[in-house]
């Protein structure tokens, strides 16, 4: 049986020993004209003409080979979270990427500088670059090797992008839309994998999730919540993983709890019935009073940022409204607004169905628009 790399070498010598003979190098890139790469390296994007090259050309990069021992575990590899503003970076694998063909990432490494890598990447430079926080390492199965993966975090001031290497496509995103994405990491053969890259930015940053309460009670669920989180033993394990609850006055019957995973939140109020990922047993606590359930999946932080913003008592109030006045002596009594002072926050109104006409002064938090202009 002739071995191709022998069929290769025949090619060459003929070329030698023609008429007018070139020479090695010339002769070599003659032949190599012919050839069509199929394998591209998904580190340096050098193209090869077989898998087996690809496998062999990786371990000049210190990479396992898939071709290799399913056992063999890849060290100090990284996925870096590339973070501007309230958005984060995603970068969509190319479709000839071996381990996840067209599948959304964050910027991976192995066993080098995190910032270089960044920036060999994305083409930010390192001085743009900074590393705000390390999570736990993460447990992969890409082509049935295991891979522990560091999560990255780092801060940049720019939002431009010029993709390098083994990625295809980038995005910003916001992090409540990570899990409606088809993201690397997942294997279908290991169990907690599906949402591997999302739990992954949790460990370095967190989400945000909406706790549905009763009417009125919101307040009180939220002292609730701490009073659980400083001092209930069971909940020791969730009480690094909760950072904030936030209640908005202008949205009933809901809080917002910043955590690093939704099953955290679901321990926090007792509306569970999930399984602890490190223990594999059921979480079970006690149901937190009038906190009703956690509402599925993130929320986006575009969605709730309107809520949290500090909002003028005036805002929405303009000359012509009828207003209904919600405090005070006049309480009940309806007004048509005649003039608005943002820099006091004040109203001033007349009473119309009063039997003496009168001009008041109040509070733009005091009346409530009942009529707005037309």
């Amino acid at each position: 049986m002739v071995n191709e790399s022998d069929e290769t070498l025949d090619e060459l010598d003929e070329a030698f020993t023609e008429e007018e003979e070139l020479p090695y190098d010339e002769a070599l890139d003659e032949f190599q004209e012919g050839v069509t790469p199929e394998y591209e390296c998904s580190w340096c994007g050098e193209k090869l003409a077989s898998a087996r090259e690809l496998a062999d050309h990786k371990l000049l990069h210190d990479i396992p080979s898939p071709l290799g021992d399913g056992d063999r575990e890849e060290e100090g590899a990284f996925v870096v979270f590339l973070r501007r503003g309230e958005e984060i970076l995603l970068l969509r694998r190319d479709e000839s990427d071996i381990d996840y063909p067209n599948q959304w990432d964050g910027v991976y490494g192995v066993g080098t500088s995190v910032l270089e890598r960044v920036s060999q990447i994305t083409g930010i430079d390192s001085e743009n670059l900074k590393v705000i926080r390390i999570g736990e390492e993460r447990t992969a199965y890409p082509g049935g090797r295991r891979l522990e993966i560091t999560p990255y975090l780092v801060n940049t001031t720019t939002s431009e992008v010029e993709l390098n290497g083994m990625y295809a496509e980038s995005s910003w995103f916001d992090p409540g839309d990570v899990r409606s994405l088809d993201c690397a990491y997942h294997d279908v053969d290991q169990d907690g994998t599906e949402k591997l890259l999302h739990d992954m930015y949790g460990s370095v940053k967190s989400f945000v999730n909406i706790v549905k309460t009763g009417i009125g009670a919101e307040q009180r669920v939220a002292k609730d919540m701490l009073a659980r989180l400083s001092g209930a033993k069971t909940l020791l394990s969730v009480q690094g993983e909760v950072f904030s609850i936030l209640q908005s006055s202008r949205l009933r019957g809901y809080l917002f709890v910043e955590s690093s995973a939704m099953h955290h939140v679901e321990k926090l109020i007792g509306r569970t019935g999930s399984r602890d990922r490190k223990n594999r047993t059921a979480i079970l606590s006690t149901p937190l009073k009038n906190a009703k359930a956690v509402l599925d999946g993130d929320a986006p932080l575009r969605d709730i940022l309107p809520y949290l913003e500090p909002k003028a008592v005036t805002s929405g109030i303009e000359v012509g409204c009828i207003v209904e006045i919600i405090s005070g002596a006049f309480k009940g009594e309806k007004a048509r607004v005649v003039n608005v002072t943002e820099s006091k926050e004040e109203v001033s109104m007349e009473l119309y169905e009063a039997d003496i006409p009168m001009t008041l002064n109040m509070r733009g938090d005091h009346v409530r628009v009942i009529e707005r202009v037309e």
